[in-house]
């Protein structure tokens, strides 16, 4: 999306205004505090719409999060002194970034440093479903398990299986490497295939069409981005083509899934569980999937880890002070003639 050809802007002459929308990693705000004029939000309570708007009016630098959503007519009313919003996070659906481009404000994120954080907890779903290990957690806590018995919690085995992959980008890329080491047979469907070299190092098969991937698939897994073809991509056509027994595993959008095709996937037994970190309307999430015994409901933890959180938020600092200096950040989206 982003190209070498925007011009050299003029460094930025004053301390920026910096207001930040969720309480971040002690060191980055300390180092924030060094280097900006910053607002921080040590609560840690997500900003409402108003709360956002009025930041954006007040400060040259936004730094929001991936839950914050910023649409043009927010964007149109923060006045002219907004010039980057330096967001926390690789994803970037949560910003309307065309409204921005109109603006000429500078768009940043974090790519790359949630990819191995995301690609574990995406594996604890992929085994973790297949042998109802949240249904073994529940039994022992309630004081119902008898003990041993050659039939009792029976799962499914990985080795041999069939992984499908949706979306081959960093952290599918970072899944297939972990789950071929459990001898799971590996496809994949992507906008285009991988090279032959990456695909053989990988021990994956592209798949060119979705409906095929879905339903060859022992395990399917989702890894992409949200848009609006992606929107309910899984919807009830698609999860009656999937094996009887199969599972599910959801770290990348909520609004991916239809979540009542699912329900209804679950409920009938066509599918034999789910793995789910994301939801379509955060943090609520509906109560039959909670207590549907083989659905493992994670609180959207695909990133949350120290280190993580820590690399995320310096690369924020150093999208900010490259756009200080009058530079094109290293995590620039968007063009923005600034």
């Amino acid at each position: 999306m982003a190209t070498d050809a925007n011009p050299q802007r003029k460094p930025i002459t004053h301390t920026p205004k910096v207001v930040v929308t969720r309480h971040l990693m002690p060191s980055v705000e300390t180092r924030m505090s060094e280097l900006f004029d910053v607002t921080l939000n040590t609560a840690d309570a997500p900003f409402s719409r108003d709360q956002l708007v009025a930041a954006m009016q007040e400060c040259d630098v936004l730094v929001p999060t991936v839950t914050d959503r910023i649409d043009a007519e927010m964007i149109d009313a923060a006045g002219e002194k907004l010039k980057l919003i330096a967001s926390f996070g690789a994803g970037t659906e949560h910003i309307d970034l065309a409204a921005a481009a109109a603006r000429k404000i500078v768009v940043t994120n974090t790519p790359g440093v949630f990819t191995d954080d995301t690609a574990d907890i995406a594996m604890c779903g992929i085994i973790g479903v297949p042998r109802r290990i949240r249904e073994g957690v529940e039994l022992v806590r309630s004081g119902g398990w008898t003990g041993w018995a050659p039939s009792g919690m029976l799962g499914r085995k990985l080795g041999g299986k069939v992984l499908g992959i949706v979306g081959m980008g960093r952290i599918g890329q970072a899944v297939a490497h972990r789950a071929r080491a459990f001898g799971l047979d590996i496809i994949y469907h992507n906008r285009k295939p991988l090279p032959e070299a990456v695909e053989s190092m990988l021990g994956a098969r592209y798949v060119d069409d979705l409906d095929s991937l879905v339903s060859q698939s022992d395990i399917l897994s989702l890894h992409s981005p949200l848009t609006e073809a992606t929107r309910n991509m899984i919807d009830a056509r698609r999860l009656a083509l999937m094996k009887p027994g199969a599972s599910l595993i959801n770290t990348a959008r909520g609004e991916m899934v239809d979540t009542e095709a699912l329900i209804a996937a679950l409920e009938s037994g066509h599918l034999a569980g789910a793995g789910l970190d994301v939801y379509p309307d955060e943090p609520n999430v509906d109560k039959r999937l909670i207590h549907h015994p083989n659905v493992m409901t994670l609180p959207h933890i695909g990133s949350a880890t120290a280190e993580g959180r820590e690399a995320s938020g310096e690369k924020v600092i150093a999208n900010i002070r490259f756009w200080m200096d009058g530079h094109r950040p290293p995590d620039q989206v968007l063009d923005a003639l600034v």
